[in-house]
């Protein structure tokens, strides 16, 4: 989800997906055991360490630069006064200096680039709230919503069922795309297409969400700001095409994406989206997990909700979002 950072009056909008560096860098022993919490042991020394040389690399090529630009304006008067020595002097040390200044940003770019690279990897930090475990195990129930039936009978996995009535076919699907894709045929794909009227209908009448319909395919910065890139890269889909362009994960992707780096009138918070789409992921790190099915597919169609709010009221959105 994306946040909306409370500035005055007004909401800057981002897609919160790295962490920041001065907070980081100000809380190493906090951010550190966070990180461990979450199992994730990075060495946040080294990445001070790279944040001190950034900042005296900034303030070497700042000084730098305005010394150079001191020496420049003394070689025209040099020029007109007939000291023409002076002048080229000044105009090898010109040279020189530009020369270092040149090494000087090369550097500071390199670091700039080792420090993202070190933030783009860490995971957000988990909410107080959450239990720290091993495992899934250690996960707290928060509510349940009625009960799981219970037959006297063996009851039939899905595809079985699906494929018997006529409405699910995955051999077919296979010939067309692959394994892990579905043709829905019948009542199957009415089922489908009710079930998407629904939801859609659901949202926009009773609870104000705004229905859009977004492109099916994002850019790479979409996808860094809502988190699937880089770690998530194997699981996109990308379009060979002149534009670097992946298939839509979520439709979370282009739906948190339409208002990044807007800035937003607080009183027009939250926004509520909510859109249908397929989503497409090639599922590259389930190898072996729930192979048959409607689960894991490479192409689902998902009805999403999304709100854009003030870090403030976040959570209270979040519990209406799943109310």
């Amino acid at each position: 989800m994306a946040r909306a950072a409370a500035q005055a009056s007004t909401a800057r909008c981002y897609n919160v997906r790295v962490l920041d560096l001065k907070f980081v860098t100000e809380n190493l022993d906090f951010v550190g055991q966070k990180l461990r919490d979450r199992g994730v042991d990075v060495d946040l020394d080294a990445l001070s360490r790279l944040n001190e040389e950034r900042k005296k690399l900034q303030t070497e090529v700042s000084t730098m630069r305005h010394e150079h630009q001191n020496e420049s304006k003394t070689i025209g008067a040099l020029m007109k006064a007939g000291k023409k020595e002076e002048a080229e002097a000044s105009k090898a040390r010109l040279r020189d200096a530009s020369d270092a200044i040149k090494a000087k940003e090369d550097r500071q770019r390199q670091v700039e680039a080792e420090t993202r690279d070190v933030l783009i990897w860490l995971p957000n930090l988990a909410h107080e709230s959450v239990p720290v475990g091993p495992n899934e195990s250690d996960n707290e129930e928060v509510r349940r919503w009625g009960e799981p039936r219970s037959f006297e009978f063996e009851p039939k996995p899905h595809w079985d069922i699906g494929e018997a009535l006529g409405i699910l076919d995955f051999n077919r699907a296979a010939k067309i795309a692959g394994s892990r894709f579905a043709v829905l045929g019948g009542l199957g794909a009415r089922l489908e297409r009710a079930l998407i009227n629904f939801m859609l209908d659901v949202h926009t009448k009773e609870h104000g969400y705004r229905e859009m319909l977004p492109p099916l395919m994002a850019s790479a910065d979409a996808l860094f700001g809502t988190g699937q890139l880089p770690k998530f890269e194997e699981d996109l889909f990308k379009v060979r095409a002149d534009r670097e362009l992946y298939l839509v994960p979520t439709a979370e992707v282009p739906l948190t994406n339409l208002h990044r780096e807007e800035i937003l009138e607080a009183d027009e918070l939250p926004k509520r989206y909510t859109a249908f789409t397929p989503c497409f992921r090639s599922e590259a790190g389930s190898y072996g997990k729930d192979v048959r099915g409607l689960i894991r597919l490479h192409q689902f169609d998902k009805v999403e909700l999304v709100k854009i709010t003030d870090a403030e009221s976040s959570y209270d959105e979040l519990e209406k979002l799943t109310a």
